[in-house]
């Protein structure tokens, strides 16, 4: 599925996080049409690698118009190797549309691009097909955060690499909570505690929820222990084998998630149709002082139409573990096509967008966690205990492509049910019925 949901038509951030905005924002609808495909060739006479993404190319020479960041690593390639990627584009207008990623899974089984931007779902799906090259030889796939290469590595191959590391936290009002004489929350019994007495001081929604991000709870408490000392790819081994069951990693989560909607401290019907930062308590009831809490990705902090200037003290810390604060990451990544017709052009020209000079570039100007071990920012203050956490490679993984189950988008789903009134044992039903699916039984 995706990582970030809602219209695009939407106010969403600024060109700071366009890029990861774009790409998750359209994997959402249901008839790839032509209305919704555009073609951005430039014309030029050289080499070209042809690009599928959820994004049109800016115009250098654009009035009033800065840039992506991204824009400016291809650019760097383009210039560095003396060829031109050509932009095709597509965006689902509606939910009758395909989605972005049902595009991409067309359009990477035959072949018809070179390089793709893709979702972590796509990328398993692909990997596992053979669809997607081995970056492995890559340059700049020798400077990758081990993280990053856990998350986009498929039967021994490393099939993506993304340009940033996305991470979500807890965004917190920590002027309320040292109104209510409250601690920020490290653990489950912790944040059930908080959210008791928060509502008994009036804040109706303690945690502001829209329908895609409230997995990243299930997320935190079902892999702390395995991100975090646990032999990774024994566990992932035995999931894959069937020997392991998922429903008894995240049945504690659900098992939370059903606590905070039985008890009012999320609105669960407004959650289920609401998109993201539209929820009771989130974007502007949040901004006012209204909410507590809400649950959002690490560019919402960098930004003005997000969360990025606050009028209180605003921290944005990991979710609630039995281990403490946890992150969730989950990323995206760039792709080649295994039959592509430019396949060595586009491997030439990642390896210049995903050098260390190219993230070092990306990650100054979007601020942002970088996958290369060798490229750190400074990061917005509110930041901080999140950046200090992922820093000390503390986290969990929302999106692995090693796990034959795809997690992020099928665990959002599950969760939807949850909010919807399914009970945690259905819920874990449908996670087994998706691992046994994944291992033919």
């Amino acid at each position: 599925m995706i990582q970030q949901r809602g219209s695009l038509r939407r106010r969403i951030v600024s060109s700071a996080v366009a890029v990861f905005a774009a790409l998750t924002l359209v994997a959402c609808g249901s008839g790839e049409g032509t209305r919704n495909l555009a073609v951005h060739d430039e014309g030029d006479d050289g080499p070209v690698v042809n690009f599928f993404s959820p994004m049109e190319k800016v115009s250098p020479d654009a009035e009033n118009t800065a840039r992506t960041a991204s824009d400016q690593t291809i650019a760097m390639a383009e210039q560095a190797l003396g060829l031109t990627v050509a932009y095709r584009t597509y965006t689902a207008e509606d939910y009758q549309d395909k989605t972005y990623d049902e595009v991409c899974l067309d359009r990477v089984r035959s072949a018809r691009d070179d390089l793709y931007l893709l979702n972590s779902d796509v990328i398993v799906a692909l990997g596992s097909e053979g669809k997607l090259a081995d970056l492995s030889g890559l340059s700049s796939a020798q400077n990758l955060r081990e993280e990053v290469r856990v998350s986009n590595t498929v039967d021994g191959k490393l099939v993506a690499i993304p340009q940033e590391v996305v991470a979500y936290g807890l965004f917190v009002n920590k002027d309320i909570f040292k109104e209510c004489g409250l601690a920020l929350p490290s653990t489950p019994d912790e944040f059930l505690e908080a959210c008791r007495v928060l509502k008994e001081k009036g804040y109706d929604v303690p945690l502001g929820a829209n329908r895609w991000w409230l997995e990243t709870f299930v997320f935190a408490q079902a892999y702390a222990d395995l991100y975090n000392g646990g032999d990774i790819e024994a566990e992932v081994a035995a999931l894959n084998a069937g020997e392991a069951r998922y429903s008894d990693y995240m049945r504690p989560g659900f098992e939370f998630l059903k606590k905070l909607v039985d008890a009012g401290y999320i609105d669960a019907g407004n959650a289920l149709r609401s998109e993201a930062f539209e929820g009771a308590g989130e974007g502007a009831d949040f901004m006012a002082g209204k909410s507590p809490m809400v649950v959002a990705y690490w560019g919402a902090a960098n930004t003005d139409t997000a969360y990025g200037n606050p009028s209180f003290a605003m921290e944005v810390i990991g979710f609630p573990s039995e281990r403490g604060p946890m992150p969730v990451l989950s990323m995206t990544g760039y792709g080649v096509a295994s039959d592509a017709e430019h396949g060595e052009e586009a491997l030439a020209a990642m390896d210049v967008m995903l050098s260390d000079e190219a993230l070092r570039l990306y990650a100054e100007t979007n601020r942002v966690i970088s996958p290369s071990k060798n490229v750190v920012v400074d990061c917005a203050e509110p930041l901080r205990p999140l950046n200090d956490l992922v820093q000390a490679d503390t986290y969990v993984l929302a999106s692995n492509a090693a796990m034959d189950v795809e997690q992020w988008g099928n665990v959002c789903l599950i969760v939807r049910d949850l909010l919807a009134g399914a009970s945690v044992d259905e819920c874990m039903a449908k996670l087994d019925a998706l691992q046994d699916a994944a291992i033919g039984k």
